[in-house]
């Protein structure tokens, strides 16, 4: 299945102005890279996938939808994958997390 045109274009919308931003089809989706680190991405399953800090995985586990990114059949440490419908509140605090973990690393 092809990402999620309309998860893509909400994901636009609350990156606009983020430095360093550019967008790359990855994962059969659209990813949104912040100085070359992926944020977070509109899947191929029409799920959000997004990275985030590994310490705090076990409280984002909590959220409604939030599950372990698998590839490959392995878990990805630092990943979630997001189902479900998620409001703008909600995906706001998603690229939040994404865009906060990521601007913590050396630039690529």
């Amino acid at each position: 299945m092809a990402h999620d045109p309309e998860l893509a274009r909400r994901l636009r919308g609350l990156l606009d102005g983020e430095q360093g931003l550019t967008e790359k089809r990855m994962f059969g989706g659209v990813a949104f890279l912040l100085d070359g680190h992926m944020a977070v991405c509109a899947g191929n399953d029409g799920g959000l996938m997004v990275r985030v800090d590994p310490a705090r995985t076990e409280a984002l586990l909590e959220r409604p939808g939030a599950e372990p990114t698998v590839m490959r059949g392995r878990p990805m440490r630092g990943w979630l994958d997001v189902e479900g419908e998620i409001d703008d509140g909600a995906l706001q605090g998603w690229v939040d997390e994404g865009v906060s973990y990521v601007r913590a690393l050396p630039p690529k």
